[in-house]
C-alpha cells in the first residue's frame, strides 16, 4: 500500500480524520493548479497579493527606443499573465502582452481558438520605434488549459518563452529612491534598473461575477528608468473613473508629463474604469511631483 495516495488524497484523508485542518485542502488544490501552470508556461509565477499567481514574459528580444531612450523591458516592454482560482479547478486570468504589429493577427487567432478572450488593443506610448501594440485579454476556466493556450498564441511571437535566467543585481542605480518615494508619496521597488510603483484603489473592482484584484491589472503602475543626470523616463498607466480623468490630464501636463493613450482595458468591470498612459523624461523627483499631484485627483490607496 505504500505511495499508493497521491499527496493530494493523502491530506484530505488526514483532513477526514481531523490530523489535518480542511484549509490544507484547498492550499493543496492550489499549489497543484499553479503547478500545471507552471509546466503549461515554460516557467515558475509570482505569487501576488489575493491569492494571485502572475507570470511574466519581458520581451528583451526587442530594442525599441522612445525619443531617444532605449526602453527596458521592465519600463514598458513586459507581457504578463495574472491568474486567481475563483473555483475548483477554475480560474480567472488576465493579461496584457506586448506585440509588434505583424504578431498581432496569429496571436489574436490563437487565443481566440483557445476561448481567450481580447478586450482591448492599442497603443500606450507614442513615436516608438518599432511601433509596439498591447493586447489586453480575459479568461476563464481550467487554469492549466488557459496557459497552455497562451503560450501557444504567445509562440505565434517573437517572445522568449525559455524561462528567463536571473541576472546579476546592477552595481548601482542612478535614481535617488528615497527622494522619489518622498515626492511620490507611495514607495516601489526595484527591477534591474527600473523603478516600479503600484498603487491600488480603493474601490473593489468586479468583472465577469469575480473581484479582479489589484495584481490583475486594476492598480496604477508608474516606473522609472534612469537615463542619467538625476533624469528619468517614466511612463505606466492611471486607473480611473470616469470623472477622474480629466483632472488627472490636467495636473500631468502642468507638470511637463505627456498623455500618450486615455482608453479602455476591461469590457465588463464595475465600477468603469478607464486607463491613462504618459510618458516624460525629465529630473525624476520633479516628475514624480507631478505624478503626486495626479494621483491626488484619484481614489487611489496613498
Amino acid at each position: 500500500m505504500r505511495n499508493v495516495l497521491s499527496h493530494t488524497a493523502r491530506v484530505l484523508l488526514l483532513a477526514i480524520v481531523g490530523l489535518l485542518p480542511v484549509t490544507a485542502i484547498a492550499q493543496t488544490t492550489t499549489a497543484t493548479s499553479w503547478a500545471t501552470v507552471d509546466d503549461a508556461l515554460g516557467r515558475k509565477g509570482a505569487a501576488q497579493p489575493s491569492d494571485v499567481m502572475k507570470y511574466s514574459f519581458p520581451r528583451s528580444d526587442l530594442t525599441v527606443t522612445v525619443g531617444g531612450v532605449t526602453v527596458k523591458p521592465a519600463l514598458a516592454l513586459g507581457s504578463w499573465t495574472a491568474f486567481r482560482m475563483i473555483g475548483k479547478s477554475r480560474a480567472l486570468v488576465t493579461g496584457d502582452l506586448v506585440l509588434l504589429e505583424a504578431e498581432v493577427d496569429p496571436v489574436m487567432r490563437a487565443l481566440q481558438a483557445g476561448g481567450i478572450e481580447q478586450t482591448a488593443l492599442h497603443n500606450h506610448v507614442l513615436t516608438e520605434s518599432p511601433r509596439v501594440m498591447y493586447m489586453h485579454i480575459m479568461g476563464e476556466g481550467n487554469p492549466a488549459t488557459l496557459a497552455h493556450t497562451i503560450h501557444d498564441a504567445l509562440s505565434r511571437s517573437q517572445t522568449p518563452l525559455a524561462a528567463p535566467t536571473p541576472g546579476a543585481p546592477p552595481a548601482s542605480v542612478d535614481l535617488d529612491t528615497a527622494a522619489i518615494a518622498k515626492a511620490l508619496g507611495v514607495s516601489g521597488k526595484l527591477n534591474g534598473v527600473v523603478y516600479q510603483v503600484s498603487v491600488p484603489r480603493r474601490e473593489r473592482i468586479m468583472d465577469h461575477g469575480h473581484e479582479v484584484t489589484p495584481a490583475m491589472g486594476v492598480a496604477t503602475a508608474i516606473n522609472f528608468q534612469p537615463t542619467g543626470g538625476g533624469k528619468a523616463a517614466i511612463t505606466g498607466d492611471f486607473v480611473l473613473r470616469g470623472a477622474e480623468v480629466n483632472p488627472v490630464i490636467r495636473a500631468l501636463t502642468q507638470h511637463g508629463i505627456a498623455v500618450t493613450a486615455v482608453h479602455s482595458h476591461m469590457l465588463t468591470e464595475a465600477p468603469r474604469l478607464f486607463f491613462m498612459h504618459f510618458w516624460a523624461n525629465d529630473d525624476a523627483v520633479a516628475l514624480a511631483t507631478g505624478l503626486h499631484a495626479a494621483l491626488a485627483a484619484t481614489n487611489s490607496k496613498m
